[in-house]
């Protein structure tokens, strides 16, 4: 297909006059098929919608019919446009396609051998994709009288994302090819068939580079004004697509260790269009609790940059109260961090003291999951001051401190018992203060007793 072939609309398609009484004479559509399309065609939006309404699965064969018998390109390109034409007035046709009188049909195999009609193949297929409740493994499957395996959703949905794929990587269009393939995405990845499939091709890699603030100098104000408005949609559909992935752990993975954080708020930090900062301020709520996340966003400055957001007038009531609530759940992060920190230094000096986090039951069903960090690293310093330590107050609070262990994490016992440090607690309860042998106690009652008990003891 030639370039200036490929510019054209789908209203400019639907000009062509097609000869429907030349395919019936050649036997390449039958007269019931003629008779229907002689309604439908060139009839106005109310005319088409009422036929649709009363005969729509009839209709429905008659286009996946044509595009499997006939290969004239400006015939098949005239039957995609009308049914792109027939979803985007209502979506909910759709329906149409999986209707039960259809269930003989290989709906998605003519769709799937326009090849070379790439750009309204993929805008048609993007609005043929399973409707809301539709299940995963449909009713045009292997038809119980029939040996041919019909082609599945599955099928068409793993196709069409390798297909994105490879409009993102090397585009087809220099100017649609990129955007065309966002759009879908951005709808597609609803699925969770397509994120799964999206993750195992790499296409998380392939957004990354697309997070990317638009500029606003220009000096050709007209063309610059439609630039920058495409240049806007580009990254608010990149940006969807990574919010989509944020509710999928394997995505999430894979965001933790690229330099999506970072871009995502170099974007926000200078963007003015409501419908990016707030799908960005989502994405950072979602990923704050996950991983690492939480830590990055500190260091790379996020709390104060929600502070001069929430300073701007934005007219959506939702961004702002997503604002509130990332800003909270970034103070309670920065708490937890902090006081983290601030113990594991104190741990790594050596010099342990009854500061107020050791016994703070917060503290610990909050961060529990942190002593794991570098191979229970901090749970090796705490034996080793068992060991080395003549600090009588050092050895308590170690006491205390691997007792509190044993209490919330749900292994407590295995790891304290795998790291010997039971021997070292025992040695300790004949200790001449009364305060680390108060502690000692605790700790190999904990250790000996278990969980189930522990919440008993006092300390």
């Amino acid at each position: 297909m030639t370039m200036d072939h490929a510019e054209l609309t789908t209203e400019q398609v639907l000009k062509r006059d097609i000869p429907w009484e030349t395919y019936m004479t050649t036997k390449l559509i039958s007269g019931t098929a003629l008779q229907l399309l002689r309604r439908y065609d060139k009839r106005s939006e109310n005319q088409k919608a009422s036929l649709l309404d009363d005969d729509g699965p009839a209709y429905v064969r008659v286009f996946v019919s044509i595009l499997r018998d006939i290969f004239k390109e400006e015939t098949v390109e005239y039957v995609l446009a009308l049914i792109d034409e027939m979803l985007t007035a209502n979506p909910k046709r759709a329906r149409l396609f999986h209707d039960k009188s259809l269930a003989n049909e290989d709906i998605y195999e003519p769709f799937l051998r326009q090849t070379a009609l790439e750009r309204q193949l993929v805008h048609t297929r993007e609005k043929l994709a399973r409707p809301k409740n539709q299940p995963s493994a449909t009713e045009n499957g292997e038809a119980s009288d029939s040996k041919s395996k019909f082609t599945t959703i599955d099928d068409v949905l793993k196709g069409l994302v390798d297909w994105l794929c490879a409009q993102l990587r090397k585009p087809s269009h220099p100017a649609r090819g990129i955007p065309m393939a966002l759009n879908c995405l951005a709808t597609l990845l609803k699925e969770p068939l397509v994120r799964s499939s999206f993750v195992q091709v790499d296409g998380v890699k392939l957004l990354i580079p697309l997070i990317t603030p638009v500029s606003s100098q220009s000096s050709a104000p007209v063309a610059s004004s439609q630039s920058n408005q495409q240049s806007i949609q580009l990254l608010y559909e990149t940006c969807l697509c990574i919010w989509l992935l944020s509710y999928y752990e394997p995505a999430i993975d894979y965001l933790g260790t690229s330099r999506c954080l970072p871009r995502l708020i170099e974007v926000v930090k200078s963007s003015t269009k409501e419908k990016v900062v707030r799908v960005i301020v989502m994405t950072f709520k979602n990923l704050l609790p996950k991983g690492t996340f939480g830590a990055q966003m500190v260091d790379l400055g996020l709390p104060q940059i929600v502070q001069n957001l929430k300073a701007q007038a934005w007219g959506d009531e939702d961004l702002v109260e997503t604002l509130n609530q990332l800003e909270e759940a970034l103070k309670d992060n920065i708490k937890q961090l902090s006081s983290f920190e601030k113990y594991k230094q104190e741990v790594l000096l050596g010099h342990l003291d009854w500061s107020p986090v050791h016994k703070d039951n917060f503290f610990w069903r909050e961060n529990i999951n942190k002593f794991e960090e570098n191979d229970f690293q901090i749970l090796r310093v705490l034996i080793t001051i068992l060991d080395t330590s003549n600090d009588p107050r050092s050895l308590a609070v170690a006491c205390f401190d691997l007792s509190q262990f044993i209490q919330y994490h749900p292994s407590g016992r295995l790891v304290v018992n795998s790291l010997k440090a039971k021997e070292r607690v025992m040695k300790l309860m004949n200790h001449e203060n009364a305060e680390v042998t108060k502690n000692a106690l605790l700790c190999i009652q904990r250790l000996l007793l278990g969980a189930k008990y522990a919440s008993f003891l006092q300390s």
